[in-house]
């Protein structure tokens, strides 16, 4: 399916205000299910410039992923990128796939967001945004504890963040 016709699906859904439909649609259209998905909700607006999702539940059960009412007022590639990064805090979460840290989560999330390794389907967001979310994964990763053993698994990682974020215009 192309992009043409997933924005003539999604401005259809807008019309009737059926904004969870709609996420819905993108993640199947996306493949971005996973059995540990327990549906969209709503959350507060911030503002019509930013908005915010969150994967809500406790560790090891079925994870709500909220996202504001104004979502698709935003650009599609970004939005992809940020529901994305939910469902994989969604698999993160997941009965015996639990990932405890949540820095680390944090960091495999916005790690994804900008090699797209677990969703090769999702587009590229702009460069802004790529550096955007690269600082972000470096703050994560600086959030770890210093030298430790989490730290060390990311270092190839990180550096692979470094160089894009130092790539970018």
């Amino acid at each position: 399916m192309n992009f043409e016709q997933i924005n003539l699906h999604l401005n259809a859904y807008k019309e009737h205000d059926q904004i969870l439909d709609a996420a819905k649609y993108l993640i199947s259209s996306f493949d971005l299910e996973h059995e540990n998905f327990a549906g969209f909700g709503f959350r507060q607006e911030l503002s019509p410039t930013s908005m915010l999702l969150t994967a809500e539940g406790e560790l090891g059960k079925p994870q709500m992923v909220m996202i504001p009412k104004n979502i698709f007022d935003f650009d599609l590639n970004l939005v992809l990128n940020m529901l994305a990064h939910e469902m994989l805090h969604v698999r993160q979460k997941a009965p015996g796939k639990v990932i405890e840290n949540k820095n680390e989560r944090e960091f495999q999330a916005y790690y994804e967001m900008l090699f797209h390794n677990v969703f090769p389907q999702i587009p590229d967001v702009s460069d802004f945004h790529r550096k955007f979310f690269g600082n972000k994964a470096l703050e994560y990763y600086r959030r770890m504890s210093e030298g430790s053993e989490l730290q060390q698994k990311y270092t190839e990682q990180k550096t692979e963040v470094e160089h894009l974020i130092n790539s970018l215009p």
